[in-house]
């Protein structure tokens, strides 16, 4: 059997740039419990969003990490850059989840409190931009 796609992307709607592309969504008991725990790394491009959340820890974790907390409407309501292990963040009750991102993440993508964030699954697009022909020759189809 297949396994379930649960990758998603992170788009800083405000900035206009990406903070991450294959982004695990951790909304079960389990997920949200293990995190990044027992990771040796993570990838440049990776991340986990925990949802329901609103406060983590790092407590068992080998690398640091940057977390962005966002509310119902993904709305930037908290950020922590370089977060070493073994560290715990305070509550932040306007956050309804947080996203844990490779380090400098933040820093690269110039993401700030109050940036609108995008989170959406990868979908395929069956129609294709491209049309073919009688004689083979591709023609932009609109």
């Amino acid at each position: 059997m297949p396994e379930k796609q649960n990758d998603v992307y992170v788009y800083n709607q405000t900035k206009e740039t990406f903070l991450a592309f294959r982004v695990k969504v951790a909304d079960s008991g389990l997920s949200r419990m293990v995190g990044l725990l027992g990771k040796r790394a993570l990838a440049p491009d990776g991340g986990v969003w925990i949802v329901p959340c609103n406060s983590i820890h790092t407590v068992g974790m080998l690398f640091s990490i940057d977390v962005v907390l966002v509310d119902r409407n993904l709305k930037v309501v908290g950020l922590y850059e370089m977060l070493r292990p073994f560290s715990i963040t305070r509550p932040n009750f306007r956050a309804e989840s947080v996203i844990e991102l490779a380090p400098h993440t933040i820093f690269k993508s110039g993401t700030a409190v109050g940036d609108q964030l995008v989170i959406d699954r990868y979908e395929a697009n069956p129609i294709s931009s491209v049309t073919k022909v009688d004689n083979g020759a591709p023609v932009g189809g609109r």
